[in-house]
């Protein structure tokens, strides 16, 4: 007999969910979350198994790929609809959820999210340290400033490398200020020195990389940005139309209509944000430091008409839709809109 299964994953063990084609809960379980003992149960099994089902999460990507070279046909959900669904149970446990998602995966009511390369989640892993650090020296920075306030002492605005010289200029003088600040100084210097060698890293990463040297050639993306873009689509034949970036990267309005209402309203901010943050920071870039060319043009028309914020998003928009383009097509950025029609169609 054929089955769909549905896997509920944790950290520590995974719900398991056993299907037949006629909805029938043909077995439920627990296993470990470790690919061995996850692959033990589904080989014990009588019968075939169509597909496993997961929820997209943590530990999924790692799984897929080990449940893939078993031999079992894997599809990673999208997150947003399984939970969509899920809430229509009033009682929420992992076995249920289980259920719910091998459900899904009988009836074929689910999204399939693409499960990354290696490459591309070991560059994720150096831009996720890069930019934990960088929040880490943030925080730190906002906490010396909190300290000294309470005494009537103003930072203002300084420059990174003047940061510790104002610190220690404003706690001159008092000995508990200055046992207060000192640690977090040190913190922050060492913080520091850790972030200068990933940006080092990066920057290393997209010189090497054809894709990226490629990307970097459009005015406002560096090598943060090119490096995000490469590692969010991993794979360009993926999409059909670079059109879609914009929706994947939730850059595009959220509609709700019904009958005679039909309110259009703010981006989506669905899919990776990481990705919606560098395209928006691009954007900004080109439009206020960027050479002018045939997108930073249009986008001060749209300025014009619908004001500068929404101008910027539907820049990021665009400019993931011609990076896109780029990387499929591998040419490099063209200043004017005509060459570009004709290289790229876009």
């Amino acid at each position: 007999m054929d089955h769909f299964i549905g896997l509920d994953v944790s950290l520590a063990s995974t719900a398991i969910c056993v299907l037949t084609v006629h909805g029938k809960v043909a077995k439920e379980t627990t296993a470990a979350s470790e690919p061995e003992e996850l692959v033990a149960v589904l080989r014990a099994l009588s019968g075939t198994v169509v597909a496993v089902g997961l929820e997209a999460g943590p530990l999924s990507q790692w799984l897929h790929k080990h449940l893939t070279e078993a031999g079992f046909e894997t599809v990673l959900m999208e997150t947003r609809q399984v939970k969509g669904a899920l809430k229509a149970m009033p009682i929420k446990t992992d076995r249920r959820d289980a259920e719910g998602i091998s459900r899904l995966l009988q009836m074929g009511w689910f999204r399939p999210v693409h499960c990354k390369s290696i490459s591309s989640q070991e560059t994720r892993a150096i831009l996720t340290s890069r930019k934990a650090i960088q929040r880490g020296i943030i925080n730190i920075e906002l906490s010396v400033r909190g300290i000294l306030r309470n005494f009537g002492l103003k930072i203002g605005r300084i420059s990174k490398t003047g940061f510790d010289a104002r610190v220690r200029e404003l706690a001159e003088g008092n000995g508990m200020l200055v046992a207060a600040v000192e640690p977090i100084l040190r913190a922050r210097m060492a913080l520091r020195k850790e972030l200068a060698g990933l940006e080092k890293r990066v920057r290393d990463l997209a010189k090497t990389d054809p894709v990226c040297k490629l990307m970097m050639t459009m005015p406002g993306v560096g090598a943060v940005v090119a490096l995000t873009v490469r590692a969010a689509i991993d794979d360009p034949e993926r999409f059909h139309s670079s059109k879609d970036i914009g929706p994947w990267a939730g850059l595009t309005p959220s509609r709700n209509q019904s009958g005679e209402m039909d309110v259009i309203g703010q981006i989506t901010r669905a899919g990776d944000a990481g990705l919606r943050t560098a395209l928006y920071q691009a954007a900004t870039v080109m439009l206020n430091r960027g050479k002018h060319n045939w997108l930073t043009g249009w986008a001060l028309r749209v300025a014009q008409r619908r004001g500068k914020k929404r101008a910027t998003v539907a820049l990021a928009r665009r400019i993931g839709v011609v990076l896109h383009r780029m990387w499929r097509n591998e040419t490099e950025f063209r200043f004017t809109r005509d060459v570009v029609t004709t290289a790229t169609g876009v």
